[in-house]
């Protein structure tokens, strides 16, 4: 599969943070554009499994731009501050000619997501985040030793990733001959529930992904990230997160619930920090209030679903 099976062009977008590559198509007529962020460690093709499954399911996404954010992908760095990033991300959608969004983000994607929602709340339809990360994955870098103790494995990867930042041009050597080994597969288990039912692809994509500079500088950027700003978004946020996933506190859901309007988490069995890859279909019906949406709400008041666990 490529971006020509999907339907979708390469397009580069000059921004105030510079120029960010995207692939864009599928284009329905509509205003509203579907709006992809991957997370750190991944690019636009960490969304081709979910794409492919809309079709599968005969409710094709549409309108899509998906986007290497700064630092990954095909488009250079370094990586932005997050009101910086958020400002370019709605600037593409415009470019492209939509004049409102939906917008859905993995991991980090996800907070840049609702920071874009926040900034542009008459813009943002709804918002979709998957596995976002939150305070929790945030006390690791303000806090390490309560940080590793609330989520070890997100601890260890940012060790990890100040090991193969200072081995400099000799990780990528050495990524390589762990993914020619199969090895590669065994160190993704905290990604993935099933690695092992992954398709070979995407760990090689991923591990083609591992960026370290990228990875710290947007750790390093978020430690002081304010989730306030979050109360100004007015449109529906659902979220869903593996059951399994374990870069990410289950607090944070309820925190969440406490700062948005209408906002609902829901669990995925089966699944780890990468749901829309591993269960693309369960990922698509889990979050298709998301994609049902057509405009803001028109007033101010609150409806608030709570922070529950739903198991989709």
């Amino acid at each position: 599969m490529d971006v020509l099976d999907l339907g979708l062009r390469r397009v580069v977008v000059p921004t105030a943070v510079g120029p960010i590559v995207v692939r864009a198509g599928r284009s329905s007529g509509s205003p509203v554009a579907t709006v992809l962020l991957h997370g750190a460690a991944g690019s636009w093709r960490t969304w081709m499994p979910m794409i492919a499954a809309s079709d599968d399911l005969r409710l094709p996404l549409s309108d899509v731009i998906a986007l290497d954010l700064p630092g990954w992908g095909e488009t250079p760095g370094p990586v932005p501050d997050p009101a910086d990033l958020a400002v370019a991300v709605a600037a593409v959608a415009r470019a492209l000619g939509y004049p409102r969004w939906r917008i859905v983000g993995h991991s980090l994607g996800g907070v840049v997501a609702l920071d874009v929602a926040a900034r542009f709340p008459r813009e943002t339809v709804a918002v979709g985040v998957i596995s976002p990360s939150g305070a929790g994955a945030r006390t690791v870098t303000r806090r390490p030793l309560a940080g590793a103790l609330r989520l070890p494995w997100l601890a260890g990867m940012v060790v990890a990733m100040r090991v193969l930042r200072l081995l400099g041009p000799l990780a990528g050597p050495l990524l390589r001959l762990l993914r020619r080994t199969g090895a590669l597969r065994g160190l993704a288990r905290p990604l993935f529930r099933h690695p092992e039912s992954v398709d070979r692809a995407v760990t090689d994509a991923l591990a083609n992904e591992i960026r370290p500079t990228a990875f710290l500088a947007a750790v390093r950027l978020s430690r002081h990230h304010d989730d306030g700003v979050w109360r100004r978004i007015l449109c529906p946020v659902r979220s869903v997160r593996g059951e399994h996933d374990v870069f990410v506190a289950a607090s944070d859901a309820r925190a969440w619930a406490r700062l948005m309007r209408d906002y609902d988490d829901r669990e995925l069995p089966g699944s780890g920090h990468f749901a829309h890859v591993e269960q693309p279909a369960a990922t698509l019906r889990a979050l298709r209030e998301v994609w049902a949406a057509h405009r803001a709400p028109a007033d101010g008041r609150r409806r608030r679903h709570g922070s529950r666990a739903t198991t989709v």
